[in-house]
């Protein structure tokens, strides 16, 4: 989620959470993360989303971001337990990066020499995580000043890793939210004037005029739309999408 106010996820997460063992098969773990400036709230817990206690209190306690990252896992690379469980952070620039990844690479990726950032757990995600890290601390001593490069050269980061499996990413470092697309990824913005929308993986809907004011503006990014009743866009196949605030800065197209 990116948003120009801070903003609660409960009802998304409702939804995302039934998919981690409830309706869905990604049941390997789950995990959180919301900026407050510049720091970050974390919650990770190995077991299935659907029946976590956390998680549980994640869906009834509103925490107000402007950003989000959450990922249920399915695990094909590296076992069950709280070091492979998304998302994954490091520190660039004194800025807290955090990444999540769905899909699966090949094994030779982990010839891929890495400098500064090591994994600490067993996957491939957070592997390519750390390879990332060091192609853009190498590229970039010091924040580039204008989002543009640093978006341009983060896509062609991508679509090495998408050449070698399936790369479907979210990247955020407090202000801006990177979506880059392998095989599906969907989003929707929130704005006014605001109505009713119904989850798809549980009983509970939402009128967003009641919870907004005029001003506010929420986008939402996953794997699959969470909801029956608004239109989602498709984020294009190599494809990746730059938000800040809500709003879509960049695209960057294979």
């Amino acid at each position: 989620m990116s948003a120009n106010v801070p903003t609660d996820i409960c009802f998304s997460f409702s939804g995302l959470m039934q998919r981690g063992g409830g309706t869905g098969p990604h049941r390997d773990g789950w995990g959180i993360c919301f900026y407050e400036g510049k720091g970050l709230r974390s919650f990770h817990d190995p077991d299935p989303s659907v029946s976590s206690a956390i998680a549980e209190f994640v869906k009834s306690h509103p925490i107000k971001s402007t950003l989000v990252i959450s990922h249920i896992r399915q695990a094909n690379v590296g076992g069950v337990n709280l070091e492979n469980t998304h998302p994954f952070s490091r520190e660039l620039w004194g800025y807290i990066w955090t990444y999540a990844h769905n899909g699966q690479l090949d094994k030779s990726l982990f010839d891929w020499p890495l400098q500064h950032y090591f994994p600490v757990g067993s996957t491939d995600s957070e592997y390519a995580f750390c390879w990332l890290m060091d192609q853009l601390r190498n590229k970039f001593p010091t924040k580039p000043q204008d989002q543009q490069p640093l978006s341009e050269f983060i896509h062609q980061c991508c679509e090495k890793l998408r050449a070698i499996g399936v790369f479907n990413m979210l990247l955020a470092e407090s202000e801006l939210l990177l979506a880059f697309n392998s095989t599906k990824l969907s989003w929707i913005t929130r704005q006014a004037p605001f109505g009713e929308a119904r989850l798809k993986d549980c009983d509970i809907s939402v009128n967003f005029f009641n919870e907004t004011s005029i001003t506010d503006k929420v986008t939402v990014i996953a794997t699959e739309p969470l909801t029956h009743d608004e239109q989602w866009q498709k984020i294009a196949v190599g494809e990746l999408a730059t938000f800040k605030l809500a709003e879509l800065v960049n695209q960057q197209f294979a």
